[in-house]
């Protein structure tokens, strides 16, 4: 016996047969913002509803197959380092992952994310030999079953790009983790898999960024991606996120191995707007001994401003306490003009 569901993300409410389109799946042109919003901080819960008991839990942080980290609780308080593996509770079954983090780090991540008062599943004893064989098998057995569903999608002519697959441990569920652009019906499909593998079938649409996440790889910078090594969500990035930082709007520069805009172009931008206050803005006119220049272009590391004259095409540059200087004398003589 069977269940057909897709999951919309780890998070997602659940559905049957068909799944809703994904908002990420958008051009990454298409993503543009006339404004970028402030960063907002996460959901706190209020001190009167934290007691003692809630922060002595002991959670601890697990990683499973594609970089995918949930929170247990280790109600045993079983011994743990970071790298152990565990089994734990999972939906009709149980499962098996690596600590990834434990103590007061977990505490931090989830009093970050607004979830300390969310109940965990457990961890019920630390790995055997024989369920570290037990999951080198199913590894190995994931490869066929990659392979299959592969073959029924293109037997099917659905519209969906398969990513990879995943055996609960006990094999009590297959998840196969696929990306699409629109709606897809795959009742047909979910029936086919169904008879081959005679297990719980889970088809859970993720997007480009959490397609990148599960595969890896090396950024442009010469580092392991971002997605992969520590970011644990991903914000809207736009392209005026690129013309903050006076990057040139360039796809295939701005772009990551995902497709979309890079996840580092958020990182440093409020830096930028903060910086950016001090400055005059870009197209503006300025009055100097050479007469009147427009601004082309700023440099906030070097605290300089670029100069255009437009009446006879030539260039200056000036440091910003200059051109503050020349912006206030003139506020000060319109002021008492």
């Amino acid at each position: 016996m069977s269940d057909a569901i897709h999951t919309d993300r780890d998070t997602g409410p659940e559905y049957d047969f068909l799944w809703e389109e994904n908002p990420e799946a958008v051009r990454w042109l298409e993503e543009e913002e006339e404004t970028i919003e402030p960063a907002q901080p996460s959901e706190q819960v209020p001190p009167e509803a934290i007691d003692e008991s809630i922060l002595k839990r002991n959670i601890v942080e697990v990683e499973f197959k594609g970089i995918r980290r949930l929170f247990y609780e280790n109600v045993d308080n079983i011994p743990l380092e970071k790298g152990d593996s565990v089994i734990v509770e999972a939906e009709k079954g149980v499962d098996l992952g690596q600590i990834h983090q434990l103590g007061e780090t977990v505490l931090i991540k989830r009093r970050a994310r607004g979830i300390l008062l969310q109940q965990e599943r457990k961890i019920v004893r630390k790995a055997l030999p024989e369920d570290l064989d037990q999951q080198r098998n199913n590894r190995e057995k994931e490869k066929d079953a990659s392979r299959i569903c592969r073959e029924k999608i293109l037997k099917h002519k659905l519209p969906m790009k398969f990513v990879d697959s995943e055996y609960q441990l006990d094999r009590n569920r297959i998840t196969f983790y696929f990306t699409a652009d629109r709606r897809v019906d795959f009742r047909e499909l979910v029936k086919d898999l169904a008879g081959v593998f005679r297990t719980r079938i889970e088809l859970r649409q993720i997007g480009v960024r959490d397609e990148a996440k599960r595969i890896g790889g090396i950024g442009s910078c010469g580092l392991e991606l971002c997605c992969m090594a520590w970011l644990t969500e991903f914000h809207r990035i736009g392209t005026q996120h690129a013309r903050v930082q006076n990057l040139p709007l360039n796809p295939i520069k701005l772009s990551g191995q995902c497709g979309r805009l890079k996840c580092c172009l958020v990182f440093e931008v409020e830096n930028y707007i903060e910086s950016l206050k001090r400055f005059p803005l870009l197209d503006s006119f300025i009055l100097t001994e050479k007469g009147e220049g427009r601004v082309e272009k700023v440099d906030i590391f070097r605290d300089l401003v670029y100069l255009h004259y437009d009446k006879d095409d030539t260039w200056d540059c000036l440091p910003l306490p200059a051109v503050q200087e020349i912006i206030n004398s003139h506020s000060t003589q319109d002021s008492k003009g």
